[in-house]
C-alpha cells in the first residue's frame, strides 16, 4: 500500500497538469471566441443567425426588413437599427411609430375634448374632429354634466343631490333607501306595551290600547268607570208637579264628584254659538217692538179723527176726549186678551 500510494503521488500531479499555451494565445472571457476573443459566441441552438453580443441569434431575415416588408407609410424612410429594430423618418405632417398618424384636427386643435373625453379624427385624415364622451357628461367638448336628478328620482320629498354619472337622495324624516321610497318601520322596536297592537305612521306609531291601558304606548294603567246617580229636587210650576228625574254620569276615580258639582257643570253658562243666537234674536225682537211704536204713534191722529166721541165743541172736553181717545186706541192695539188657565 506504500508503494502504490508513493506512486499516486507522483502520477496525480502529471494527470491535471494545465496544458502548455502558445506565448501569442489569448484566454477569452465567457462569450466571447477566437483567436484575438473578436467573435461573440451565439445562442446555444442557432445555426444560421448570427450575433452582435454574446448569447444572440439573429436571423438573416431581420437584417433586411426594411427592404423585404416596408414598415414606415406615407413616403416615410426605413432605417434599419440592428437586433431587428427599425425607425422610421416621418415627412412633415406625419408621425407615429410607423409615421401612419397626421397631423390633423384634434392635434391641430390641441386635442380639446375634456373630462376625458376622447379626440377622434381618423387618425388624422378627417375633415373635423368629434369627441367621445365619458358616461355622465354631453356636449360638443364634453363640456356638460348631465343632471342625474332632471327625471326626479327621489320620493316623498326627498332632496335630489346630482353627480358625476349618479344622483344620490337625502331622505326626509320617516323615509330611507336608495330613493327614499322605504317608510321607516317604526313598530319594529315594539314600542307598544300591555299586548297592545302597534300601527306604523310616517316617522310616528299609534297604538291600539287593550281593555284597562291608556297612553301614548299604553303603559298607564287605566282606572275602572263609576256611575254617579243624582236626582232633581220636585218643585211646582204654575201648580203643576214636575216629575223628579234621574241622570248618569261617568266619572273615574280616584276623583269624587258631588251632585252640586254635577249640577253646576250641567246648568253652567251658554256655549258661545249659543249666546250668539240669542244675541241676534234679542236684536231682532228689539227691532221689532221698536216698529210696532213707531206704526201706533204714526196711526194716532187718523184714528182719533175718525172718531165720533173724540170730538167736541169745547176745548177742555176735547182735550179730556183726546186722552180718552189715546187710552182707547192702546188698549185697542196693545191689549191683547187674556188667557185664563184653569187650576
Amino acid at each position: 500500500l506504500e508503494k502504490n500510494s508513493a506512486f499516486l503521488m507522483v502520477l496525480l500531479p502529471a494527470l491535471y497538469a494545465p496544458p502548455e499555451l502558445p506565448v501569442s494565445s489569448c484566454r477569452c472571457d465567457p462569450g466571447w471566441e477566437g483567436e484575438n476573443c473578436e467573435k461573440c459566441v451565439r445562442m446555444p441552438g442557432c445555426v444560421y443567425g448570427t450575433c452582435h453580443q454574446p448569447w444572440q441569434c439573429i436571423c438573416d431575415g431581420d437584417m433586411h426588413i426594411c427592404e423585404r416588408e416596408p414598415p414606415c407609410q406615407n413616403g416615410a424612410e426605413c432605417v434599419y437599427k440592428g437586433d431587428g429594430e427599425y425607425s422610421c423618418l416621418c415627412p412633415e405632417g406625419f408621425h407615429g411609430k410607423d409615421c401612419e398618424r397626421k397631423t390633423g384636427p384634434c392635434e391641430k386643435a390641441g386635442f380639446p375634448c375634456r373630462n376625458g373625453g376622447q379626440c377622434q379624427d381618423e387618425n388624422g385624415f378627417a375633415k373635423n374632429f368629434t369627441c367621445r364622451c365619458l358616461a355622465g357628461f354631453v356636449g360638443t367638448l364634453c363640456e356638460s354634466d348631465v343632471d342625474d336628478c332632471l327625471m326626479r328620482p327621489c320620493a316623498n320629498g326627498a332632496t335630489c343631490h346630482d353627480g358625476i354619472n349618479r344622483f344620490s337622495c337625502q331622505c326626509q324624516v320617516g323615509f330611507e333607501g336608495r330613493f327614499c321610497t322605504i317608510n321607516i318601520d317604526d313598530c319594529a322596536s315594539q314600542p307598544c306595551k300591555n299586548g297592545a297592537k302597534c300601527y306604523d305612521r310616517i316617522n310616528n306609531f299609534d297604538c291600539l290600547c287593550p281593555d284597562g291601558f291608556t297612553g301614548k304606548t299604553c303603559e298607564v294603567s287605566a282606572p275602572e268607570p263609576t256611575w254617579l246617580t243624582f236626582h232633581h229636587p220636585a218643585n211646582r210650576e204654575n201648580g203643576a208637579v214636575k216629575t223628579t228625574t234621574s241622570e248618569y254620569l261617568w266619572v273615574t276615580q280616584p276623583e269624587p264628584i258631588s251632585v252640586k258639582e254635577v249640577v253646576t257643570q250641567r246648568d253652567g253658562g251658554l256655549s258661545e254659538p249659543q249666546l250668539l243666537t240669542v244675541l241676534v234674536f234679542g236684536i231682532l225682537t228689539a227691532a221689532l217692538v221698536l216698529v210696532t211704536i213707531l206704526l201706533m204713534l204714526r196711526n194716532w191722529p187718523r184714528g182719533c179723527q175718525g172718531s165720533n166721541w173724540c170730538q167736541s165743541p169745547s176745548q177742555a172736553a176735547r182735550k179730556l176726549q183726546e186722552q180718552e181717545c189715546q187710552v182707547g186706541m192702546l188698549n185697542t192695539v196693545m191689549v191683547e186678551p187674556r188667557k185664563t188657565t184653569e187650576l
